[in-house]
């Protein structure tokens, strides 16, 4: 209850109030689970409220009596119940800008050091006795429950997981999620601007400005958001931090990524959605072509070797990878994936988290999972040379071993294993092939209607007019399914280069990356514009999104 007992055991001895006798006979009655004040309370030997005020004399905080007092209930938007409820403090109201509060020990320096930091810098104190602090939060919050409870980690959280006695910064944080569920938000921006607090949506890759809140609310939802993931330090504001959220929304399992970085105005938060339900999409509802959906699958069934997915961070290459294994996912194969953070739990796989810092490197990760008899691999990303060197060396002996690159397109990989250190000879003989791949807007089927390419559209994307007559192009128009943007939901262009024979021999002898590309183009490698180009004739997306996406296609 109190932070220093002995001491104050001395200073209710030095004011007269209880003896070396009410002490003993205290220490005989007292229960495992009760300090020695609890039970001299208890016994009636000295009251909760003369502990209070002799605490307060002697530590110079002013003693406040809250026998009928009542919250101003504008103070659950300002100090949370969580926080309330973890600092065993009660909000009093406002003088000014300066908030008051009601603390029950003045000595537990921690908590009075915490919370300028956690709710706002100028706070005056009260000192008050326990039992009427645990009174007034009942009164302004509810009764206090299992905080666990409301923060929807293992629980439903449907239409009405926010009831009407939640805090209201709790119901303000559970529908800023609940709406970028329901909108398919990719993303949850939560961002301090100088007078306010911006929360944006990124919605099919495209950022939407959705509510604007009071900049005294910034401090109550960063807390209430660390506090729901379990991990973060609520006191904390100085450093980024990463945590994760788990929640079960409309019969789906989410997992919530969070990133907190400070900012010159506050604490900027991102919450980066997994749907987990995206585990289960094949390749065409990735955007694989028919042809290109045989190829791809015709590669995912060889036994061995390293097949790379490449693009920038954003374009679905994690997705992608968890569609190959997913699609190979079988009781007789042993997989196995390394990634930093592991993004999706998928039943039949086992999961191997990175942690830099105890050691558990890429690498480390590699070669202790090598171990296990895998028989397919993946490996997040290829970032060294010792985990590109281990990849390469697991392919060569007999894994089929899956990873990512960032490289602007397939043939440009090759040159980017050169670079991390790979020797050529090892590059042909192991790698199977590389695919790179954007992400386009798709257009909503439900009410796309038939539309012209533009003259300038035909010639950034080289149709020519018998292919556009022959086309059925479409354009975007609008509607309450896809929120009046006329896009709903995104798809996947792709560049895919086999490894054939010519390839390789052009990767021995050290061939520049523009003469691979134009010797995989002879052989029938498709662009990432040649891609996107067929998905505009067949009416799935623009050939706005198309140009956009590819303006690094050297073609």
């Amino acid at each position: 209850m109190y932070s220093n007992e002995e001491y104050l055991l001395q200073l209710l001895q030095e004011a007269g109030l209880i003896s070396d006798k009410v002490i003993a006979t205290a220490r005989g009655m007292k229960k495992p689970h009760e300090s020695l004040l609890e039970a001299m309370i208890k016994t009636g030997a000295v009251s909760d409220e003369q502990i209070a005020q002799t605490v307060a004399v002697n530590s110079g905080m002013e003693f406040i009596d809250l026998h009928g007092y009542t919250a101003n209930p504008e103070m659950k938007t300002i100090v949370p119940q969580e926080v309330a409820r973890r600092y065993k403090v009660a909000p009093l109201g406002m003088n000014g800008s300066t908030l008051q509060i009601a603390v029950p020990d003045p000595y537990d320096f921690e908590t009075l050091d915490a919370l300028p930091h956690v709710l706002q810098p100028d706070i005056e104190f009260f000192c008050a006795t326990p039992s009427l602090i645990r009174s007034l939060l009942s009164n302004l919050y509810g009764n206090e429950q299992d905080i666990a409870d409301t923060i929807f980690k293992g629980a439903g959280m449907g239409e009405g997981a926010a009831g009407a006695n939640d805090a209201p910064i709790i119901r303000l944080v559970t529908n800023t999620l609940m709406e970028g569920f329901k909108n398919r938000a990719s993303d949850i921006h939560i961002e301090p601007l100088e007078k306010d607090v911006r929360v944006r949506y990124r919605i099919d890759g495209v950022l939407h400005d959705v509510e604007h809140h009071p900049k005294r609310l910034l401090s109550p939802i960063i807390s209430r958001i660390k506090i729901m993931t379990g991990s973060m330090n609520i006191d904390e504001k100085r450093v980024p931090q990463d945590g994760r959220i788990q929640i079960a929304f409309q019969d789906k399992e989410l997992d919530l990524r969070v990133s907190m970085i400070p900012t010159n105005h506050g604490e900027s938060v991102v919450m980066r959605i997994l749907d987990k339900s995206s585990l289960r999409l094949g390749l065409a509802d990735l955007g694989f072509l028919s042809d290109d959906q045989e190829n791809f699958e015709k590669m995912l069934s060889l036994p061995d070797g390293i097949i790379l997915v490449t693009g920038p961070t954003g374009s679905g290459k994690t997705t992608t990878l968890y569609a190959c294994l997913h699609f190979l996912n079988r009781p007789d194969r042993k997989i196995i994936t390394v990634e930093d953070p592991v993004e999706y739990p998928l039943a039949g796989i086992n999961p191997v988290l990175v942690k830099e810092d105890v050691g558990k490197t890429f690498a480390a990760a590699l070669r202790s999972m090598l171990r296990q008899a895998p028989n397919i691999i993946m490996i997040g990303e290829i970032r060294d040379l010792e985990t590109a060197s281990i990849a390469i060396n697991a392919a060569l002996t007999g894994h089929l071993v899956f990873s990512t690159l960032h490289t602007n397109d397939a043939p440009s990989a090759v040159a980017r294993l050169s670079d991390i250190g790979i020797k050529p000879f090892l590059i042909a003989s192991a790698v199977r092939a590389i695919m790179a791949q954007r992400l386009v807007r798709k257009l909503c089927n439900d009410c796309k209607v038939p539309g012209a390419l533009s003259e300038k559209e035909m010639r950034a994307l080289r149709i020519d007019a018998t292919q556009a007559m022959e086309a059925s192009v479409m354009g975007p128009v609008g509607c309450n399914r896809c929120r009046k943007a006329g896009f709903r939901g995104r798809l996947a262009i792709i560049e895919i280069l086999k490894m054939e024979d010519d390839v390789r021999a052009m990767v021995n002898q050290e061939l520049t990356t523009p003469q691979i590309r134009k010797r995989a183009r002879e052989l029938g490698m498709r662009t990432l514009r040649e891609d996107g180009v067929r998905k505009v004739l067949a009416g799935m997306t623009t050939a706005e999104e198309v140009v956009e996406a590819t303006m690094s296609d050297a073609e």
